[in-house]
């Protein structure tokens, strides 16, 4: 049934029923090709003054309160700016609720209201029995709507930067915006709670996020290491088997090997490992050291002087002087 024609017949005959202009538009997604605008009148449900307009979507209809409805409303917010806020310096936001309170208690709800001639705390009293309970739950006010994660790990809101879990990188994700917070859910799993920021291009990270990701760089670095000191010598496995049981930290010892293996050549280091093993000598070290002095020149070789046994004895040596010796006179 036409909505027009079911307001119509559940309005009571002996109410006068109010006409205003309105605009219907027909819906695109009927089999008609016909999306022609028409003027009506239409019934309105509020009062005699045309305070309401009812106008067309695509489905159905939708109601629209005028100036004249929503004028109540905005006509108490600006009563407490021009009676409280106006005038009024605010140290910080908390000291604005006990303020508040000691106005409500002394101005706004002792005084007569203009159109129920009553005060305001006489009314809340008769009210307040007729009052339902709060839900146990707040209500969740944040706007959720999806977003898509970079290969960065980073979710862009207004030009901020945010950062998920590597896992996440490059996935679509459900985004729950708050003032104060934003979080991240895959599914139905949370997996990133930030502070918002209303600041501009900037990047906002959990350090969490990207423990796990140096982790496993870590890894991936020390066993690429690895592979390119096995790949110098034969005699590198054994060699870094000793390693791991004589000293403690393998792979500082093996990073600073393969670098000396670009210095020297893999041959010098290989014969380096090979006389390290001999000698039982574990460390990077130990390494530098042979191949430090295989690179230092040696000193030319000087003539040889022989000396004989007589030629040891005869020596001339200076006479003695005795005169610290003698006793001194006393005079």
């Amino acid at each position: 049934m036409d909505p027009v024609h079911l307001h119509r017949s559940n309005w009571p005959e002996s109410r006068p029923v109010p006409y205003l202009w309105c605009s219907r538009r027909l819906s695109t997604h009927s089999n008609t090709a016909d999306s022609r605008q028409s003027r009506t009148h239409v019934p309105a449900t509020g009062g005699t003054d045309g305070s309401l307009e009812i106008v067309s979507c695509t489905r159905g209809y939708w109601v629209q309160f005028a100036i004249q409805a929503k004028g109540r409303v905005e006509n108490g917010v600006g009563y407490v700016k021009k009676n409280f806020l106006n005038g009024l310096e605010i140290p910080s936001f908390p000291a604005v609720n006990p303020a508040a309170r000691q106005w409500l208690e002394t101005v706004a709800n002792v005084r007569l209201h203009g159109q129920t001639h009553r005060k305001p705390i006489e009314l809340f009293s008769e009210e307040k029995s007729r009052l339902q309970p709060l839900p146990i739950m707040p209500y969740d006010c944040a706007v959720v709507r999806p977003i898509g994660t970079n290969g960065c790990c980073r979710v862009v809101l207004a030009t901020n930067r945010y950062s998920v879990p590597p896992l996440y990188a490059s996935q679509k994700l459900t985004l729950k915006l708050y003032p104060d917070q934003l979080l991240l859910f895959h599914h139905e799993k949370l997996i990133a709670t930030h502070p918002r920021s209303y600041d501009r291009r900037q990047n906002v990270t959990n350090p969490d996020h990207t423990k796990d990701l140096l982790v496993q760089r870590k890894k991936a670095r020390d066993q690429t290491l690895l592979l390119t000191f096995l790949a110098l010598s034969s005699h590198a496995q054994a060699y870094a088997r000793k390693l791991e049981d004589k000293r403690l930290n393998t792979s500082h010892h093996v990073q600073k090997i393969v670098a000396l293996s670009e210095i020297y050549g893999p041959q010098k280091v290989d014969r380096a490992l090979q006389d390290a093993l001999a000698f039982q000598a574990y460390g990077c070290e130990y390494i530098a050291n042979i191949l430090e002095q295989w690179e230092r020149p040696g000193l030319p070789p000087a003539a040889l002087h022989l000396t004989r046994r007589q030629d040891l004895l005869d020596l001339d040596l200076p006479p003695a002087d005795l005169t610290p010796y003698e006793p001194k006179q006393n005079s």
